[in-house]
């Protein structure tokens, strides 16, 4: 295992996410990999820490106030200088409508909550 994670050590990994259990949990799985990682509250928040981090990957929730995880990634994958950023949705929902629309928005993936270390490295090694 100890050489597996050494291809993502050092990576930028950013986690949207209004729920601060989510994003401590991701925060603490991710940085014991040597993941360097920024959070977010929201999508406000998130897109000018995009721009200042320049993160690898991003991990987004769905439903959060203001500006919600669809919304979110689409102003992403909008921006020339991070339309080929990989996008994971995270949701508590896991309905076929849900994914089409994570599709439609441009993610690559979407990862149900609550989600497991195996879950977040899986997506990290996949789309990085």
């Amino acid at each position: 295992m100890a050489e597996d994670s050494a291809g993502i050590s050092g990576l930028k990994v950013m986690v949207i996410d209004d729920s601060k259990t989510i994003r401590r949990t991701a925060e603490n799985l991710l940085k014991k990999e040597g993941c360097e990682v920024v959070t977010a509250v929201d999508g406000f928040e998130a897109l000018s820490k995009i721009a200042e981090h320049k993160p690898s990957i991003i991990f987004v929730d769905i439903m959060m106030p203001r500006l919600d995880g669809y919304q979110t990634c689409a102003l992403i994958k909008h921006n020339r200088m991070f339309k080929d950023t990989p996008v994971i949705m995270l949701s508590s929902k896991d309905s076929i409508f849900d994914r089409a629309r994570g599709r439609i928005v441009g993610s690559e993936q979407y990862l149900t909550k609550p989600f497991t270390k195996e879950d977040l490295l899986g997506a990290i090694k996949e789309h990085t």
